[in-house]
């Protein structure tokens, strides 16, 4: 059992990924693709004048605010464009893929932020009218039942609150929450940098391998969106899943790469 998380930055191919993933349903494995929206997402906003507004939390994870218009834009980039074209890529591909976001059917259950802290100009608010959310259940009799009919399930990160809310959830957690669930050997999260650098954004400062009980010491050397991979890194490992790859989602075969251990490879 595999567990991806496809990166929503520029630059990723999404080609290069469907062709790996053909290749794994071939051999027989079963595959779930979680996928990112974060560039599609801002360049939605911008073309509706609501541009994405980002703020970082008094502990450094940077996130992005949702008021209830970002959340609706989120929903459009997400299920309208970003699920639907790679539900297309992979059937064209000879994959069944099925398309789905956190909210059909229960899969991705949680807990509303209706406000947040964050630190702007180096003063602490607190914003409200927040629609992101953490997730607390994830139906993995779901996701196995689609997995047992020869579905690859592709996940849009949204889930529902317990009024019944749509929510923003961050990709990476809702990834390795979903590993957890279905007790996946390995997630992978491709981002568009090879891993985590030591050094960034110098892409030949790439920390290769660290042990499981080291990564809360790496955490400080993480940049921007770094934190919460490793962070989702951290509580998959907890929940049982062995291996967890950072990999580049740029290079050609990038999940056979990321298998290989062609990146920051935690266990």
């Amino acid at each position: 059992m595999l567990v991806v998380k496809l990166g929503g930055g520029a630059g990723i191919d999404h080609a290069a990924l469907v062709a790996d993933v053909a290749a794994l349903v071939a051999r027989g494995e079963r595959v779930i693709l979680v996928h990112g929206t974060s560039h599609q997402a801002n360049e939605l906003g911008e073309r509706l004048g609501h541009p994405p507004r980002f703020v970082q939390s008094p502990s450094g994870h940077t996130s992005r605010y949702t008021d209830r218009q970002t959340l609706d834009i989120f929903m459009m980039a997400a299920a309208g464009l970003v699920n639907t074209t790679l539900v297309e890529a992979l059937q064209a591909a000879g994959v069944d893929a099925l398309g789905l976001t956190g909210l059909d059917g229960r899969l991705l259950v949680g807990q509303r932020k209706a406000s947040i802290r964050v630190v702007e100009g180096g003063k602490p608010r607190v914003l409200r009218d927040d629609w992101t959310g953490t997730i607390e259940r994830v139906n993995a009799a779901l996701l196995q039942s689609l997995l047992a009919a020869g579905y690859v399930p592709v996940v849009a990160p949204l889930a529902l609150s317990h009024a019944g809310e749509g929510l923003n959830v961050d990709g990476d957690r809702a990834a390795g929450a979903i590993a957890v669930a279905l007790a996946a050997d390995v997630l992978v999260l491709l981002t568009n940098v090879p891993g985590l650098l030591h050094a960034f954004p110098d892409e030949r400062s790439l920390v290769p391998r660290i042990a499981r009980d080291a990564l809360d010491a790496w955490l400080p050397v993480a940049q921007g969106r770094m934190k919460k991979k490793l962070l989702g890194a951290g509580e998959a490992l907890a929940g049982g899943v062995r291996r967890v790859v950072l990999a580049d989602a740029r290079r050609d075969a990038p999940l056979a790469a990321a298998l290989a251990g062609n990146g920051t490879v935690i266990e």
